[in-house]
């Protein structure tokens, strides 16, 4: 079983690194490519949307939300596209964290606070 996650991680990993370059193709539609975006640049960022200090809920995102987005967004990119994509990104290296996804997701949590704050004031 252990066995099983490590593969189903790597694929998520490799499905990750096609999606980064299926949202830099010209050829993907912009739906795709938005979805993409978001996907990779929360599956890349440093910073979660709910910390993982939270008791399960901190790696509920992890472990749903990411995988949920890159189903939704796979589904978006046709089917030729996203082979290409997928044997390029097995041919790559691994990507990096995002510390400008890094920056969007702080910039929600503040968004979020600055609108809880008006709401209490």
């Amino acid at each position: 079983m252990l066995q099983q996650l490590k593969d189903w991680a790597r694929q998520l990993k490799r499905e990750i690194s096609a999606l980064y370059l299926a949202a830099r193709d010209p050829r993907t539609p912009l739906p795709a490519k938005c979805v993409a975006v978001a996907v990779v640049a929360y599956a890349l960022s440093p910073i979660d949307l709910i910390p993982d200090f939270i008791p399960v809920l901190g790696y509920l995102d992890d472990i749903i939300i990411v995988p949920l987005g890159v189903i939704v967004a796979v589904r978006l990119v046709p089917k030729d596209l996203m082979q290409a994509f997928r044997d390029t990104a097995a041919a790559q290296t691994a990507l990096k964290k995002s510390w400008i996804a890094a920056g969007l997701i702080v910039a929600c949590w503040a968004a979020i606070g600055w609108t809880f704050v008006m709401w209490l004031y």
